[in-house]
């Protein structure tokens, strides 16, 4: 098979692996009122969340950014933004955002449809069948790697991840940044003690600047707090797993990014401004990461799981890699790549990254992935509100 696989033509030049109908709920009051219209619409999906009453400052920016960018991932075909009609965070200013990605969007308040919740149920269902039978009538058309941005994500980390899954994705992330395409690492907390080495991977000094005030900042701000972030790292989990300190698992997080230069760093959520390997500021919190790579406009995330994560993205397909053999075999309804024939079997990386290779093709052909079939699809937004965020401020 050629390097190619056939996706959907969006504006700007972008390109999507799914065409999808995303009903977003600017409130958490509205949540249901979304998920009743999601459920009513071929081929949708409800992003709802618990915020966008009485934000402000860098929350407030966060959140904005955040579904701006799910609804603008060229996953999705069209949106529609339903609000309650008295929050700060307004479905119109997400809509209109979300409209410089040249997708078709609607939007409107609860309060402002005569009938309350069920009658906006039924106003939202209209639009979205609308938006849906103008979905179908895009064909797919062949595109290259170059197209793709790949979102590199790690949960329930073991000793094992890091010395077989992990590699392997660093082998897959170089090879998309090689013909031409982008991945993103996010985790920044579990770059501690290996900065070092990424600093080496910056293109430029400003770059490397920004991840050692990026990590240095942190560390500083957290003891201000009283709290010695390198003594609650690795987590009980991580623990269990034989992981024994955060160097490292920080070896590990790093080894998904693979070999290639470092071209700059990114807020949470934020689109990367070029192709090549990004870092994005998030702290390793496993459904808030993929989200952000998600807003960011990745349109895949490759997960790699020692002890086992089931958590999938709404918007775009995660594939679930794991090296540990009790995991794959105790999991194996979730694991979509087993990579524990490194260790079982004496196979080479490579041989399991070809594998990992043609079910990302796979995946963005159309194929569904563990977490897809089994309807993961979950949302959480990063709030940056304690103190040792404070100099994320966006």
């Amino acid at each position: 098979m050629s390097e190619e696989f056939l996706g959907y033509q969006r504006a700007k030049g972008k390109v999507g692996i799914r065409n999808k109908i995303a009903i977003i709920s600017s409130v958490v009051c509205v949540n249901h009122i979304a998920e009743q219209i999601a459920k009513e619409i071929e081929n949708s999906v409800a992003i709802t969340h618990p915020l966008g009453c009485g934000q402000f400052g860098p929350d407030f920016s966060y959140t904005l950014r955040t579904l701006v960018g799910l609804g603008s991932n060229p996953n999705i075909y069209g949106v529609i933004v339903v609000g309650l009609g008295c929050e700060n965070l307004t479905s119109k200013l997400i809509a209109n955002n979300i409209k410089r990605a040249k997708k078709p969007v609607e939007f409107f308040n609860m309060q402002d449809v005569k009938g309350g919740s069920k009658a906006a149920v039924e106003k939202g269902i209209k639009i979205g069948k609308m938006l849906a039978n103008e979905a179908k009538e895009l064909q797919q058309e062949p595109f290259d790697f170059s197209n793709l941005i790949l979102g590199l994500e790690c949960g329930g980390s073991d000793s094992i991840s890091g010395i077989t899954a992990n590699p392997t994705v660093g082998i897959i992330s170089d090879k998309i940044i090689e013909l031409g395409g982008t991945s993103i690492l996010p985790e920044f907390t579990e770059w501690i003690g290996t900065e070092h080495l990424l600093i080496q991977r910056a293109t430029n000094k400003k770059v490397a600047d920004k991840i050692h005030l990026t990590l240095n900042n942190f560390l500083e701000n957290t003891m201000k707090t009283g709290i010695d972030f390198r003594g609650i790292q690795p987590t009980p989990g991580n623990i269990e797993g034989g992981l024994t300190t955060i160097e490292e698992k920080s070896l590990g997080t790093i080894a998904k990014a693979g070999k290639a230069p470092i071209m700059g760093v990114l807020k949470y959520s934020e689109a990367p401004k070029g192709k090549g390997l990004w870092l994005m500021i998030e702290p390793g919190l496993d459904v808030e990461s993929m989200t952000g790579l998600a807003a960011a406009g990745a349109q895949a995330i490759i997960m790699t799981t020692g002890r086992g994560s089931p958590c999938g993205n709404p918007v775009t397909p995660v594939i679930k890699i794991c090296g540990n053999p009790k995991t794959c075999d105790w999991m194996a309804s979730n694991i979509d790549v087993d990579a524990s024939k490194i260790i079982t079997e004496n196979k080479d990386i490579k041989v399991i990254a070809d594998t990992l290779w043609r079910k990302l093709k796979e995946t963005c052909n159309g194929g569904k992935t563990k977490a897809e079939i089994l309807g993961f699809e979950d949302i959480a937004i990063w709030r940056c509100t304690a103190a040792p965020f404070q100099i994320f401020r966006s």
